[in-house]
C-alpha cells in the first residue's frame, strides 16, 4: 500500500486496537481492547471500523455472522505519513524546526532530553555507517 491516508482521532484509537491485537480481529475485540468502560457504542466501532474498510486501511473478511477485520499497513507506516504531513504543513518540510518546536516544550525533562540526545547520536551513527 502507499502512504495510510490521514486519520481521525476515533480512527487512530481504533486502529491502535486493531494493531494491538494484532492479525484479524472483530469489531467486538476492538470495542472491549479500546473502550473498556463501555463509552462507545458497538455501531460506532463498526462504522470507524468500515470507515476505515473504505479508506483501505482495512480488509473485511466475513466468517459465518462475523466480519474480521485486518489492517492493510502498519503501525510505523501510519505514523510516518502523519509526521511527514505534519512536517509539510506546519514546518514547510523542515526537520530542524520541527525538532526545534518539539525541544521549546515546557514540560520536556531532562530524562527525555538525554533520551533524545541518544537518539540523534545513534541515527548519526547509522548514517556514518551508510555513508562509508
Amino acid at each position: 500500500m502507499k502512504t495510510p491516508p490521514k486519520l481521525t482521532p476515533a480512527e487512530w484509537r481504533i486502529m491502535e486496537a486493531v494493531w494491538l491485537l494484532g492479525g484479524s480481529t472483530t469489531v467486538r475485540d476492538v470495542l472491549e481492547s479500546a473502550f473498556p468502560d463501555g463509552d462507545k457504542a458497538y455501531t460506532t466501532v463498526q462504522t470507524v471500523m468500515n470507515t476505515l474498510e473504505k479508506k483501505k486501511l482495512l480488509t473485511r473478511e466475513k466468517v459465518g455472522l462475523v466480519n474480521f477485520y485486518t489492517p492493510t499497513c502498519t503501525r510505523d507506516a501510519a505514523v510516518k505519513a502523519e509526521m511527514t504531513s505534519l512536517l509539510s504543513r506546519a514546518f514547510d518540510g523542515s526537520i530542524p524546526a520541527l525538532a526545534n518546536s518539539l525541544l521549546s516544550l515546557d514540560d520536556l525533562s531532562l530524562s527525555e532530553l538525554d533520551k533524545i540526545k541518544q537518539l540523534l547520536d545513534r541515527r548519526e551513527k547509522e548514517l556514518k555507517d551508510e555513508s562509508s
